[in-house]
């Protein structure tokens, strides 16, 4: 090879690995993974209507904020729902709509479990919950 190709090699080799190298920090920095649970994805047409359904029967009323996909506490659909009493919680489902979990968001962390029970706290947590102190990445 010539020295000339040599170098433009090089300078195509490292120009692409500073690439590569900018676009894993800036995913870094802006919070960003690359695993599949970190992504919401919302919940369209009659599968919403369903998982609103059955969450909204679930807390007794109340007025649904948000709705994705989801993959915590073996369920397939998560709710937000503003209940009546003014308390805000996520109404975890399964794939036929069956509640799994209703989780508070409140700060205490305490959950309650879809036969009203306190959940034992497994699978909660700060590394659960990014938005919670000490969440780990």
């Amino acid at each position: 090879m010539t020295n000339k190709l040599k170098k433009v090699l090089i300078t195509v080799v490292a120009l692409a690995a500073l690439a590569l190298g900018g676009s894993a920090l800036a995913g870094a920095a802006s919070g960003g993974s690359s695993e599949a649970g970190d992504k919401s994805t919302a919940i369209t047409g009659a599968a919403k209507a369903s998982a609103e359904k059955a969450a909204l029967a679930k807390t007794g009323g109340g007025e649904v904020n948000q709705t994705e996909l989801d993959n915590e506490n073996g369920a397939t659909y998560e709710v937000e729902v503003s209940k009546p009493d003014g308390a805000t919680v996520d109404v975890r489902l399964d794939d036929s709509f069956n509640v799994v979990t209703v989780e508070s968001d409140h700060e205490d962390g305490n959950t309650e479990e879809a036969d009203g029970e306190k959940a034992d706290g497994r699978d909660q947590g700060p590394d659960q919950n990014p938005d919670e102190p000490g969440h780990q990445d």
